[in-house]
């Protein structure tokens, strides 16, 4: 029901965006846990939220790899108390223990089903979903976006990035367990009415050309990836880019960190054909959608250089003493002036230490 936590523990299967966005249809938050994080890290997430439901998977592919997903989360449920569903979707058939009236096989539950579930009415500062940075830094952290401006944000974010159109086919290789795959797989597309890929595996198996070969099958106009992807990728040499045709790419992005100048120009000249803008986007789970990038083919392009701030974004340098710096080569902490609509809301439970670690440095 509304305001109830759902945790959400599964590949990038279909069924995941279809949790996702059920949940958000009937007001319940989500909580998405990357598929490949220990029953440990589920456990605590799934604690410090007080989740009532799971849905996960019997198992997944990585690769040549049949794993088991669901023996992780039973794993975790051991030490959890509030949860009182788990449903299941069927994925590679492994031998899974289902709990009698914990468990329940989402194909069969499917079937008798309504054909249609009224939305509910939400404010537009409700809690729309909660996602855990990884904890490098200490415990967990619960950031949490809401309704109304996350989603203005990352509908308006994606389409200007991005420079989408309609009829357009992206592709995002991110996980949805990380803020990228929630703001662009899934809400900023089809906020805009986009074509958007998901894909399960690793861009290495069976070969390297998978990517291009998946960019080739699908007419892909807008491919976003990551930095460690594409040095991966160029160090399995060009033979397998340079089999596949490309020539539906209109604009190719990087994500989650600093792309280096090798990497950018090998994915401007072997992927993007030299006729492919890179938007090289700077953002953060805590932003919810991009901050800094280049906009399509609209921004001048400068390897190693994310670009300029999006319309509405003002980012500041300030030293050490909270006073703003000026001038280029210069150095200084990185903070945003004004607010902009999916800034952070708060942590999960824990208000006091959102504004101790984002907001109390300086004064704002």
């Amino acid at each position: 029901k509304k305001g109830d936590r759902v945790a959400v523990y599964m590949p990038m299967i279909p069924e995941l965006t279809i949790g996702v966005l059920a949940c958000a249809r009937i007001g319940a938050v989500h909580s998405v846990v990357f598929a490949g994080f220990s029953a440990n890290a589920l456990a605590d997430r799934i604690n410090d939220s007080q989740c009532v439901c799971v849905l996960t998977s019997d198992g997944m592919y990585r690769g040549e790899k049949s794993l088991s997903v669901k023996t992780t989360v039973d794993q975790a449920l051991l030490q959890c108390t509030s949860v009182h569903s788990v449903v299941v979707v069927q994925r590679n058939g492994c031998e899974t223990d289902m709990l009698l009236g914990r468990d329940y096989w989402y194909h069969e539950e499917a079937t008798g089903a309504k054909k249609s579930c009224l939305p509910e009415e939400m404010d537009a500062e409700d809690l729309l979903f909660i996602l855990y940075t990884s904890g490098s830094t200490g415990k967990p952290k619960g950031v949490v976006h809401t309704c109304g401006g996350y989603m203005v944000y990352a509908g308006y974010s994606f389409q200007n990035v991005f420079q989408y159109q309609r009829g357009d086919v992206y592709w995002c290789t991110a996980d949805v367990g990380w803020i990228t795959g929630h703001s662009y797989i899934i809400y900023g597309p089809l906020l805009n009415g986009a074509t958007t890929l998901m894909f399960e595996g690793v861009p290495t198996w069976p070969d390297a050309g998978r990517f291009w070969e998946i960019c080739d099958k699908y007419k892909v106009n807008q491919f976003y990836t990551a930095p460690t992807a594409i040095r991966a990728l160029m160090a399995c040499g060009n033979e397998f880019v340079e089999r596949a045709d490309l020539g539906s790419l209109k604009v190719i992005g990087s994500v989650g960190e600093p792309i280096n100048a090798e990497a950018w120009h090998w994915y401007h000249e072997k992927v993007g054909h030299k006729n492919c803008p890179i938007v090289d986007t700077w953002w953060q789970t805590e932003t919810g959608g991009i901050m800094i990038s280049g906009l399509g083919g609209i921004s001048e392009q400068r390897p190693t250089y994310a670009g300029l701030p999006l319309p509405g974004i003002q980012p500041v340098l300030l030293d050490n003493e909270g006073n703003e710096i000026e001038g280029d080569g210069v150095e200084g902490y990185l903070g945003i002036k004004y607010p902009w609509p999916s800034m952070i809301r708060t942590t999960y439970g824990d208000h006091e230490r959102c504004r101790n670690v984002y907001f109390s440095n300086y004064e704002g």
